[in-house]
């Protein structure tokens, strides 16, 4: 099992024909993904990349049967494309575009909200790497081949730190489940405890690495609903250490602005919950191999 995508799952690419867009579309297509086609508006029926071309999301549902879709519509117009996709039935949807106005993302979360639960279409990013199970279906920007198959889930605020944390777990013959990227932004699609609970319902998931930074409570509330609620392990790693308070760092959402957002904090409230805190960077990989050795 993988959570959120697989080989069989039909995803479509918004912005399909822009420079980013065909690029990136390209090369799910070339790692396997069941690329299906894409949106552009003012371009339907034409083809791209030898797939065809949709004015609308709802045609390429009605008529290639999409049900992931992947945004690469720049800032001003990415939150309407995500309600579009939201409003036409698609299922899951990453937003890889950064700089969607806070507002943007506020009027996003709001219309999802109108959509009962069951119904209600699954968004990661924006601003992120995008959602990869290894040897089935990539859904985003990462370079896919240093992403071994295995029992390992990832998510993370941090794109980057993803792909680090996969390499140094390559290396050590560990493997991933599905790697779930969230996004940096301050107002996000979902939080770390959103895919937490995923991957806990997920057989295949033995042990989940939670990369979390400075700002905002995500992390804290991830630790607390595994502590209440998740019977598999989760190792953490927390960036920003030694970042001044008060200071963006590199992410919107970056940023200390009240009691309990920086590292260390996050780090102690997370290790009495019971989450295995990872030191550093460059032991990512090694904490998650003794966490596995232990189970």
């Amino acid at each position: 099992m993988a959570i959120f995508i697989d080989e069989t799952t039909r995803i479509i690419v918004q912005g399909f024909t822009g420079k980013i867009g065909s690029f990136h579309a390209q090369d799910m297509i070339n790692y396997g993904s069941n690329v299906v086609g894409g949106i552009t508006p003012g371009k339907g029926g034409q083809t791209h990349l030898g797939l065809p071309v949709f004015n609308t999301v709802k045609e390429a549902i009605s008529l290639v049967g999409a049900e992931a879709s992947i945004i690469f519509v720049p800032p001003a117009f990415a939150a309407d494309s995500i309600m579009e996709a939201a409003d036409a039935g698609i299922k899951y949807c990453v937003a890889i575009t950064d700089g969607i106005p806070t507002q943007d993302m506020m009027t996003v979360k709001n219309f999802l909200r109108r959509f009962p639960e069951e119904e209600r279409m699954l968004l990661t990013g924006p601003n992120c790497a995008g959602t990869i199970s290894p040897g089935r279906a990539m859904l985003g920007i990462m370079p896919g081949h240093i992403y071994r198959p295995g029992n390992v889930g990832i998510v993370g605020r941090s794109g980057t730190l993803g792909y680090e944390a996969a390499d140094q777990m390559k290396r050590l013959g560990i493997g991933i489940s599905t790697s779930v990227g969230i996004g940096g932004d301050p107002i996000n699609g979902s939080s770390h405890r959103d895919i937490l609970e995923k991957f806990e319902q997920d057989t295949e998931t033995k042990v989940i690495l939670m990369i979390g930074e400075i700002g905002g409570p995500q992390e804290v509330e991830a630790g607390l609903f595994a502590k209440e609620h998740m019977s598999k392990p989760v190792v953490a790693y927390i960036a920003g250490l030694t970042a001044p308070e008060g200071r963006r760092m590199g992410h919107a959402g970056a940023i200390i602005s009240s009691a309990g957002e920086g590292a260390a904090e996050k780090v102690a409230m997370l290790r009495e919950l019971g989450v295995v805190i990872c030191p550093t960077p460059a032991a990512m990989g090694a904490t998650v191999a003794s966490v596995l050795a232990r189970i």
